[in-house]
């Protein structure tokens, strides 16, 4: 199968991968996998497997349970934040010798006319504010 990837590893912690790409990415559904391990790794994947986000941070599953609730945000609030978040996290990529290269390893392919849906959203939010914390940054937004 061949993946279009939306590529998000931070410090290896984060990842979503598309498929499928030309046709319009339907919307997470109640059915959705969602897989929890011991090293809090949180995987959720639509029926149609075209976006998938991986997490794979510890302790970010504990830190999420504390934060508002979905549906609490806007799927357009989400969005909004996650290009502000994701441009300034990719000039963070940019610049090595200014930002640590552990922390900020690749681009992130973000891309604001694609309808990752709600779930893919939501939780990409919530790992850069988890990131910002963690890591003690400031991605301005």
């Amino acid at each position: 199968m061949k993946f279009k990837s939306l590529h998000i590893i931070t410090g290896l912690a984060l990842l979503i991968i598309g498929c499928n790409a030309t046709q319009k990415p339907q919307q997470f559904k109640a059915n959705k996998s969602q897989k929890t391990q011991e090293n809090d790794t949180i995987e959720i994947a639509n029926d149609s497997l075209e976006y998938k986000i991986i997490i794979l941070e510890i302790g970010f599953n504990s830190w999420l349970a504390t934060q508002r609730p979905r549906g609490y945000y806007s799927q357009n609030y989400l969005e909004n934040r996650n290009q502000i978040l994701v441009a300034e996290y990719n000039n963070r990529v940019n610049q090595p010798s200014r930002f640590d290269p552990l922390l900020y390893p690749f681009r992130i392919e973000y891309n604001s006319n694609t309808d990752y849906g709600y779930e893919v959203n939501y939780l990409l939010y919530h790992y850069f504010l988890f990131f910002q914390q963690r890591y003690n940054q400031n991605l301005r937004y």
